[in-house]
């Protein structure tokens, strides 16, 4: 064991895990492309690209690059009444791959952060306009929007992590998707009951993500769409895990063609480098905050917003993929994903198989030990992290294809062996 692993461990606290019971975690010493190196020497094929985030694969040299310079000429500066060219630079691009109308960059450094921000706008721009009535929102069964307590009231009460907490959370509206007539005539009663007490409405448009990667589609984006127009509710698209390719366009919202109000941005953003967080809004929202009056200011500011190295690495991303083919890439993937994935539709217990962009999931009846099969992915070489009752891959989308392949392939023998061993049709089981 590596020393500092073992006087470490002593000390630290793990994020989602029972540490009477967690393993050791396994000690990474370097990471390149799509590969995790283990300090034993073993190499892993990453295939959650670490949460989603490392969409160009890790270490890669233009950003590596970007963020050295700014690291030599200013790492960090506070943004309140100084400014700096990485994030203005940034706040213009992001503007610019966005709807008309959506031109107000502020910036954070994590997701949670980010959909808190836009869920404060929504509220305070109703409030600076006499509207006090207006504080709650509509989320989704199936959803997940942080681990931070506004966001945490906005998460699935039931089926997600934080139902320990309900009784402390402020109460929010939490209803079906509307994804058919019947969840449709559900939804809109929700939405007619609570309207007089709604200021919008927040989505992880066409995947729900941590959430177990629910799929939706165009045609439950577009009524939210309405709903929200017809209530005066603030659409937000949470596209902290669909955005940057993910999904198979720059941003969910393009395959579904619906203009969110405010749209939140992180993970990927810098292709896996730092920890930056961006809420774009809609200038209508944004002027609900133009006033003499000061007390009409957003009072927000987080310490590290628009933090230079960064946002550095961001626009070194957003150089990537004007450069080079990531959405081609994206393509790719999906089909080599739909092909790999495949076998699994005929192992027992398994309930789905389905693909959308660089998002490949197998749904189980039950995960019963997410620990032994993270262990049995360690063991055929792939870093793969199963949650609920999901196996999934979000790989770079520049993953080497004989990589891809390796990882359809250990998912299809780790499940095929778990299912077996299940059925008592596994040899010697």
């Amino acid at each position: 064991m590596s020393d500092w692993l073992e006087r470490g461990w002593r000390h630290v606290w793990l994020p989602y895990a029972q540490m009477q019971t967690a393993p050791l975690p396994l000690p990474a010493v370097r990471t390149e492309g799509s590969s995790i190196h283990l300090a034993d020497g073993r190499v892993l094929i990453d295939g959650v690209a670490s949460w989603w985030t490392a969409c160009h694969g890790y270490n890669h040299p233009h950003i590596r690059a970007a963020v050295a310079a700014q690291l030599e000429a200013m790492p960090h500066v506070m943004f309140g009444g100084l400014a700096h060219e990485p994030a203005y630079r940034l706040a213009a691009r992001l503007a610019g791959l966005l709807p008309d109308g959506l031109n107000r960059v502020f910036f954070t450094d994590s997701g949670s952060v980010a959909v808190e921000v836009a869920m404060k706008i929504a509220v305070q721009a109703r409030l600076n306009r006499g509207a006090r009535d207006r504080t709650k929102f509509v989320a989704f069964h199936g959803g997940y929007h942080g681990d931070t307590f506004a966001t945490m009231a906005i998460c699935d009460p039931e089926e997600g992590m934080h139902a320990l907490f309900a009784g402390m959370l402020a109460e929010q509206v939490i209803a079906p998707l509307p994804r058919d007539a019947a969840s449709r005539a559900a939804f809109n009663l929700i939405v007619e009951a609570h309207a007089g007490t709604l200021a919008g409405i927040i989505v992880e448009p066409l995947v729900q993500g941590a959430g177990g990667m629910v799929f939706n589609d165009a045609a439950t984006l577009r009524h939210l769409r309405a709903t929200a127009d017809h209530y005066g509710l603030t659409l937000i698209f949470d596209e902290i895990f669909t955005g940057f390719g993910r999904t198979g366009t720059m941003f969910a919202w393009q395959q579904a063609g619906v203009v969110p109000d405010i749209i939140t941005l992180s993970k990927a953003l810098t292709g896996g480098t730092s920890p930056l967080a961006a809420t774009i809004v809609a200038d209508a929202l944004f002027e609900a905050f133009l006033s003499d009056n000061p007390g009409h200011a957003l009072m927000h500011g987080p310490t590290f917003m628009a933090n230079p190295l960064g946002c550095a690495a961001a626009n070194a991303s957003l150089d990537l993929f004007e450069t080079e083919p990531r959405l081609a890439q994206a393509a790719a993937i999906e089909a080599a994903l739909r092909t790999g994935l495949a076998p699994c539709r005929a192992l027992p217990g398994v309930v789905d198989v389905r693909v959308m962009g660089a998002i490949g999931v197998v749904q189980l009846e039950r995960i019963d030990d997410p620990a032994a099969l993270r262990a049995a992915f360690i063991r055929h070489g792939v870093w793969v992290r199963p949650f609920r009752d999901i196996v999934y891959l979000t790989p770079a989308l520049t993953i080497d294809p004989g990589q891809l392949s390796d990882l359809c392939q250990a998912v299809v023998n780790v499940v095929n062996s778990t299912t077996a061993i299940k059925t008592g049709t596994a040899p010697n089981s």
